[in-house]
């Protein structure tokens, strides 16, 4: 156990968050307090400097500033978005870094030698952002691969692979992806990435929880190091700006995952440990006062984009981020990436797994929140008609019954605990002509394949769409082939066609004519270098929803 601290957020954030109410998570006034727990104050644009001190000349950093190699995500026709942020020493909270501006160059080619550059340009790399770089570039042409890297004065980055999408009428052949989440970096060793960055995808999902916000201790916790010593600062949970920063410099500095991010580009989203177990949109899931809760939530949502590959509309004001969005691959497929965190209901019952009753099945109850909702189901309905219609979000969607008895219970973090919610999806999906929906997953740290059925209490009932469960990186640790409940949860679901519980990542291929998902899992993370496998192989046909073993 560590000592409990008291938050130490800046004193006009403080002052700033008395101006909220415990039901409105945006600002009461439009005046410089709320401007300050907005982060606001001082921020600058995408293309203006920092007013406050000058450039900082880039040839007089003396370490290596790209310690957290590079990223790229969200590829579009033409598009992409890349990444990363300058930290000679990243354990440290200024990361080796003056608190100036910094010119960063970057380039873009076909060839990894870069002698038929397609881009090159600057970006300024502003402390007020932890100094890290997101470049939108265009002008790029459709489908195609690419390679990047950074430079700041003498140093080079790490060269990066990534794509473009495929133009919007363009009949693609495959889209291959992997499917990640979960990375508790105290439960064991990022072994899945060393795998999947030697995989041949076109992108990778990132499903939530890439950063926990539990103490890690000196040796790694379950990575018990000989070889090094953590900083004492990581020994604690993360509840401030600076305490989220270091922990997502302590994760990026993982090798295995700084591969994976080199080798495709990522489509992320979070669940809740990127800010606290279990929240529900402005509520946490301890007793504290609403005020220093968004206080924290803005600090988390700051921190999550200034590290991830994300565009601009993605940058977040005070404790608000717009993450959900869309993207297209040609005619194959649409993917809505959902936000499941951000506007749900708190949950029912006091949370946890509960026998379902008025509470949990309130119709006003939401997952998404009306928004986000309305915005998935009208884009279904005047979007493109793909092959597949892709779902990436968080938590379990079909339901899940802990036994087949009568007295069973559901766990109300997930959809379970949101029947209407869930519902009210499936019905938009009907109306707008929805054909193969499937679902992608995280969250539980398993793995699983699961129809998704017109009415879950009855078996016989249509299979409306597809989920695939991915399990974690490393959370839970090494994990059972069958975990204790197995049995139970297997007896009590005849949807559920699969269920294996270590760590690794889903491969899912889609074509024309199906979608195909490998589960790749490794033997252990408890130990580096464990051997990957592909324990289970189900396939779902185009206009015939319901997954086959292969």
């Amino acid at each position: 156990m560590t000592a409990t601290r008291a938050p130490q957020h800046a004193p006009e954030l403080r002052a700033a968050a008395r101006h909220f109410t415990h039901n409105r998570r945006r600002f009461l006034t439009v005046t410089g307090a709320a401007a300050a727990l907005a982060f606001a104050t001082n921020l600058p644009g995408q293309a203006h400097a920092a007013p406050a001190a000058g450039d900082f000349d880039a040839r007089r950093i003396k370490e290596n500033p790209f310690t957290l190699g590079v990223a790229s995500g969200d590829p579009a026709p033409s598009s992409v978005l890349l990444w990363t942020r300058l930290a000679p020493r990243p354990y440290e909270a200024d990361s080796g870094l003056p608190k100036s501006r910094i010119r960063v160059e970057w380039e873009i080619a076909h060839d990894e030698r870069f002698r038929r550059v397609v881009r090159r340009g600057s970006v300024t790399a502003h402390p007020e952002f932890h100094h890290s770089v997101h470049v939108e570039v265009d002008g790029l042409g459709s489908d195609r691969v690419l390679h990047y890297r950074f430079r700041a004065g003498s140093w080079i980055s790490p060269t990066g692979r990534t794509r473009t999408a495929p133009a919007p009428g363009a009949r693609t052949a495959e889209l291959r992806l992997g499917v990640v989440s979960c990375q508790a970096y105290h439960d064991g060793y990022f072994t899945a990435y060393q795998h999947l960055a030697g995989e041949d995808l076109d992108a990778v999902l990132h499903l939530g929880d890439y950063l926990y916000e539990y103490a890690v201790n000196a040796t790694g916790g379950e990575r018990k190091y000989t070889d090094r010593r953590l900083p004492a600062h990581f020994n604690r949970e993360t509840v401030t700006l600076e305490d989220y920063r270091l922990r997502y410099a302590l994760y990026k500095s993982d090798p295995d995952l700084r591969a994976a991010h080199a080798a495709h580009p990522f489509v992320v989203t979070w669940d809740d440990h990127e800010t606290e177990n279990n929240y529900a949109g402005g509520t946490p899931e301890n007793d504290v006062p609403p005020e220093e809760f968004l206080l924290r939530r803005a600090a988390a949502y700051r921190a999550y984009w200034e590290n991830q590959p994300l565009r601009a509309p993605q940058r977040p004001d005070g404790p608000d981020m717009r993450l959900y969005r869309r993207l297209r691959f040609g005619r194959l497929a649409q993917f809505d990436i959902l936000d499941t965190r951000q506007y749900r209901s708190d949950q029912a019952y006091g949370d946890g797994w509960q026998v379902p009753g008025p509470e949990s099945e309130d119709p006003a109850r939401t997952m998404t929140g009306a928004t986000q909702e309305r915005w998935l189901i009208d884009g279904w309905r005047r979007g493109a008609r793909p092959v597949w219609n892709v779902l990436p979000q968080q938590v379990t969607f079909a339901e899940r019954r802990d036994r087949a008895t009568p007295d069973f219970k559901l766990s109300m973090d997930s959809w379970d605990g949101y029947p209407a919610s869930r519902a009210r999806i499936l019905a938009g999906a009907e109306s707008a002509g929805v054909q193969n929906l499937l679902v992608l997953t995280g969250d539980v740290h398993v793995s699983y394949g699961l129809d998704i059925k017109k009415d879950f209490r009855d078996p016989t009932s249509r299979t409306v769409g597809t989920e695939i469960v991915t399990t974690s990186v490393s959370s839970g640790k090494d994990g059972a082939d069958k975990p204790a409940n197995w049995a139970a949860l297997t007896g009590a679901n005849p949807h559920l066609k699969h269920y294996h519980g270590r760590r690794g990542y889903t491969r899912v291929t889609l074509t024309a004519e199906q979608a195909r998902a490998d589960f790749r899992a490794v033997a252990a993370v408890s130990t580096p270098g464990a051997p990957v496998a592909t324990v289970a192989s189900f396939v779902t046909e185009a206009g015939n929803p319901g997954l086959k073993p292969v």
